[in-house]
């Protein structure tokens, strides 16, 4: 089954296309205040060979194409913004507590295609430039909480205008680091420690995502710093959002996000991942010369938060992409249909 025995959807089609506008426009300006951003337009693709698509987990393939009048040069459809966001910030001049956002599409056609996921990916990439100094736990979890609080108030003046969209979030989000969790879980899988802890706490941002062996779960080596020791004897400056959704009754994940690697984070993590050949792209020479600010950003996904915000049980109710034809007929048979 694709959805839980019984649901129906709170809010009809028409409701829902409105509610999902409401939701990302209240959002968005919320964020934008939190963390003091502003919009900027961002690229559907970049250059093959350049260093700066995101690589997510180094294994997915992008999307490539030639451009015909340009001699044919390659061409990638952009995974996500992660390290074309920092270039952003230097070449644009922001100064420290200030930064960007944008309202970015992607494609990753190795993605899984279920009620959660989907091979199109709308998020809001946003980047922030910060002090040498605030390279720590402490500004990390400063800032998780105030994008925990843009989403608190948009489930507020949600309900306020949809009264059946009860918020179900805590009032606030617990810090666990994925090591903590995998010695107190040290039988279940990552994504069953998520699960219990999602469910415990309502609302967590677990720390660490990438380091170990093995990893809690993969993370590029050459954007968030997953592999620093803390003054708590944990590595990772990283970590994601993770939510109990109470129409599926498991964890969702809404953001990834942390302070970004610095020179010698970078090297020690390509060495680790076994990728030094990565220095010599465009991108990572531009940062081993200096010439990118220290930051902290992240991807918060937008059909993923209306869909929790609205209380869907699948992304295809929010989103307009590529579905199973089981999914997309036992949704009519219950009564409303995928987008």
């Amino acid at each position: 089954m694709y959805f839980p025995e019984g649901y129906k959807p709170l809010l009809g089609q028409h409701e829902t296309e409105k509610a999902i506008k409401d939701a990302k426009d209240t959002f968005e300006r919320s964020l934008s205040g939190a963390l003091r951003l502003s919009r900027v337009t961002s690229p559907l693709f970049v250059p093959s060979g350049s260093g700066i698509n995101d690589d997510l987990n180094g294994v997915e393939n992008p999307v490539r194409f030639n451009v015909k009048n340009l001699s044919g040069e390659g061409m990638e459809i952009v995974q996500s913004l992660a390290k074309w966001k920092r270039m952003a910030l230097a070449d644009y001049g922001v100064k420290p507590g200030r930064g960007l956002y944008t309202d970015m599409n992607a494609l990753r056609p190795d993605d899984d295609i279920d009620a959660i996921h989907s091979i199109y990916v709308d998020q809001w990439d946003w980047e922030k430039v910060i002090a040498k100094e605030d390279r720590n736990l402490d500004y990390l979890k400063d800032t998780v909480r105030a994008i925990y609080g843009a989403i608190k108030r948009t489930a507020f003046l949600l309900e306020e205008d949809y009264p059946m969209l009860h918020d179900t979030l805590p009032d606030d989000i617990v810090f666990v680091h994925s090591e903590e969790a995998a010695q107190e879980y040290p039988d279940l899988t990552p994504q069953a420690r998520e699960r219990m802890l999602a469910e415990r706490y309502g609302a967590i941002f677990l720390i660490g995502i990438g380091y170990g062996n093995p990893p809690h779960s993969g993370r590029a080596p050459d954007y968030d710093d997953w592999s620093t020791e803390t003054e708590f004897g944990y590595h990772g400056l990283n970590g994601d959002i993770i939510v109990w959704d109470t129409v599926r009754h498991d964890s969702l994940e809404l953001s990834s996000m942390g302070i970004r690697v610095d020179r010698d984070a970078l090297m020690r993590q390509l060495e680790i991942r076994n990728c030094k050949e990565r220095e010599k792209l465009y991108w990572h020479q531009r940062l081993l010369r200096g010439d990118y600010p220290e930051t902290i950003g992240g991807g918060i996904g937008q059909s993923r938060l209306c869909m929790f915000l609205l209380h869907k049980a699948h992304i295809g109710e929010v989103q307009a992409s590529v579905w199973q034809n089981e999914a997309r007929e036992e949704a009519i048979k219950a009564g409303f249909s995928l987008l």
